[in-house]
């Protein structure tokens, strides 16, 4: 069987899996969701209710990361897995405390014992603490890693909540790396719009 990516366009989890899926070439069944109206196919799939969710024949996968780490294990002709072992801690503390930072700014009004500048604060630092390590554009060298698209759309997000402030802010190349994310065709490929997902529609086929 080919395998189900149920995903979600704008989640920053479901893009890096699409991200390492495109670079992997390995072709998925690709279903757009609704997470306000999610399909029952899904519902049964996902053991959290949560994008992005990949269903294999040897079974699912419910962690973005696994999904990035599956894709690559199959086929990797970029070498995004040849990084540092302290990439996957980079990738642990963006997905930890970087997270947490941005959804206590970008949803602060959830939030009202929080402060979204101090919580803002914390993640600025977080992304100038990489400022070294981006001399040669990405953070191990002249070309992206798993780290790279594992954390860039967790930067794209947060940057998003107020960009041009995030522009004022953000250390030069810090700014720099996004910017080449962002204006990257590797972006653009993953994030082309679907309509919503629905039983009984045409395989749509990915990448």
């Amino acid at each position: 069987m080919i395998p189900v990516l149920y995903s979600f366009r704008r989640c920053p989890y479901a893009i890096r899996a699409r991200l390492a899926i495109a670079s992997s070439g390995v072709q998925v069944e690709l279903r757009e969701i609704l997470l306000r109206d999610k399909p029952t196919a899904f519902l049964d799939a996902s053991p959290s209710a949560t994008v992005p969710c990949l269903v294999t024949a040897e079974g699912v996968l419910d962690e973005s990361f696994d999904i990035m780490r599956w894709a690559l294990a199959q086929n990797d002709p970029k070498g995004l897995c040849d990084m540092p072992n302290e990439g996957r801690d980079l990738v642990e503390l963006f997905d930890g405390p970087f997270k947490r930072a941005l959804d206590l700014t970008k949803y602060a009004v959830r939030h009202p014992d929080s402060d979204p500048e101090e919580t803002r604060a914390e993640a600025m630092q977080i992304l100038a603490a990489l400022e070294p390590q981006l001399a040669d554009g990405w953070l191990y060298g002249r070309r992206p890693t798993l780290a790279d698209l594992a954390t860039l759309p967790f930067v794209r997000q947060f940057a998003m909540i107020d960009k041009p402030r995030f522009d004022t802010e953000a250390t030069p190349r810090v700014s720099a790396w996004l910017e080449t994310f962002l204006t990257s065709e590797r972006l653009a490929r993953v994030m082309q719009k679907y309509p919503p997902w629905q039983a009984g529609d045409t395989p749509t086929h990915f990448p």
